[in-house]
């Protein structure tokens, strides 16, 4: 009889290392050993330290002694972790993409290295609806004059002059249709939006309007909302240019990444007032500097801390994601979604 896998589930505060567990025991005998990692945690990003991400590694290390396989979110999968530890076979993240892990060091080292895609498309979507709906109906703003200050002035919002727009028959345009964009587009039609789609990229049937250029998507949107990939291309792609196409008083949504708008552009838009509202989830540098400009447009911006992929789901959904693809490996069969 073969041994138990030796498998480190090295989860954060939102991954929590017991969810990986639970999930792996449906899918192969393995013996887990579990891992707590600090949070935040992007060891290639601007957030972390250096001093946190060598901790991490030095975590990672002692825990992955013996082991074959590391399911983690965030854990730094670098090439001194690799090195360390040679009978690490396979790396499953618990995310859309293995950024937290070095793919040239894993091929050399001959580890497989998978991730989970589309484990949060559905949440990032409903945020998505519900940003555009706070900004077009100006909830937050009217949450805070009552909820904040004991004042009644929102009121004033119940007046033609100030009122919000309403999703029904109202023209939205999306840059981007993968696995959020296209779930964003059925909620609009849903509520009875006229959706319109811009996306070289993708073919076959769309909810709603395919648009052949982003001029045309942008001149004809009195909304728009972001769902593209952040790549040498799209970088920027919502600039001053972009934005003078909006007919005045359009508003922006992004839930995407923040590198995707010129948010200079953006400020001067809704400083002008030619754009209306913005509601963000993203931003070109997290956290936000405090001297921000979008810290001055409150009555105009909606602003989250990027928690459009955060729920509970979506903890459980990359979880059970992972543990397939261990399970798959762990069977001898072939893996979904791999990269190396």
């Amino acid at each position: 009889m073969s041994e138990p896998v030796r498998v480190v589930a090295a989860g954060d505060h939102f991954i929590l290392p017991s969810l990986i567990t639970a999930a792996l025991t449906h899918e192969l005998d393995c013996d887990v050993t579990e891992l707590t990692l600090g949070w935040p945690l992007e060891p290639f990003g601007p957030v972390a330290e250096v001093t946190e991400a060598v901790d991490a590694e030095d975590e990672l290390i002692g825990a992955l002694a013996g082991a074959r396989v590391l399911v983690t979110q965030m854990g730094p999968v670098t090439e001194r972790v690799l090195a360390a530890c040679p009978d690490l076979r396979l790396v499953v993240v618990c995310r859309g993409g293995p950024v937290n892990v070095n793919l040239d060091a894993a091929a050399r080292h001959g580890v497989r290295v998978c991730y989970a895609p589309g484990r949060n498309a559905a949440a990032t979507a409903e945020f998505t609806v519900g940003l555009m709906l706070a900004a077009l109906r100006r909830i937050p703003q009217a949450h805070h004059l009552l909820a904040g200050q004991g004042s009644w002035e929102g009121a004033a919002y119940y007046t033609y002059e100030h009122s919000g727009l309403e999703l029904e028959d109202l023209p939205v345009g999306l840059v981007g249709y993968g696995a959020v964009g296209s779930r964003v587009a059925r909620a609009l039609c849903a509520f009875g939006a006229q959706v319109m789609v811009y996306d070289p990229y993708v073919r076959g049937q769309i909810f709603g309007l395919r648009l052949r250029s982003l001029d045309e998507l942008l001149r004809r949107s009195r909304v728009i909302t972001l769902h593209a990939r952040l790549t040498a291309e799209t970088r920027g792609l919502i600039g001053a240019r972009e934005l003078t196409l909006l007919p005045a008083g359009g508003v922006v949504v992004n839930v995407a990444r923040g590198g995707l708008v010129d948010e200079a552009a953006l400020c001067d838009a809704l400083e002008s007032g030619h754009v209306s509202a913005a509601a963000l989830d993203t931003y070109g540098e997290e956290p936000v500097p405090a001297g921000s400009r979008l810290f001055g447009l409150a009555d105009r911006v909606v602003m989250t801390p990027h928690l459009g992929g955060a729920s509970r789901a979506v903890a459980e959904k990359a979880a059970r994601i992972a543990a397939e693809e261990v399970g798959r490996w762990g069977r001898g069969e072939p893996l979904a979604h791999c990269l190396t």
